[in-house]
């Protein structure tokens, strides 16, 4: 499998997997949520999804609890949108990196002031 194909295979998951969520989904504990990745294994027999949620905690808590809960539905609907010969068991996680970027531009733009 080239890695090309695996990129685009990857890309089409999350579109799907972002527009589920958003039109699909009507689970009051998801609040504003953003597919950030999907990374599948090389016999694409599973899928690790990471998601980015905005919020406190308890609310992130609270999303990934409702992602998980309809992990079966969004697997199906990946399976009725895409055309493979299987469809991989998609693993949710949540993603910080956003967060933590955000943090390291504070603290740089922190250090930058106490240089001035």
């Amino acid at each position: 499998m080239s890695s090309f194909r695996k990129e685009r295979l990857e890309e089409l998951i999350k579109r799907v997997i972002a527009e589920t969520l958003l039109r699909e989904i009507k689970d009051p504990r998801i609040g504003f949520v953003t597919v950030t990745k999907v990374k599948l294994s090389k016999d694409f027999s599973t899928g690790d999804v990471w998601i980015s949620v905005i919020g406190e905690e308890k609310e992130k808590k609270l999303s990934m609890a409702g992602i998980h809960s309809a992990g079966g539905y969004i697997q199906r609907i990946v399976g009725k949108n895409i055309k493979m010969r299987s469809i991989p068991k998609l693993r949710f996680h949540l993603d910080t990196s956003i967060e933590e970027g955000v943090e390291m531009v504070h603290m740089l733009e922190n250090l930058v002031r106490e240089d001035e």
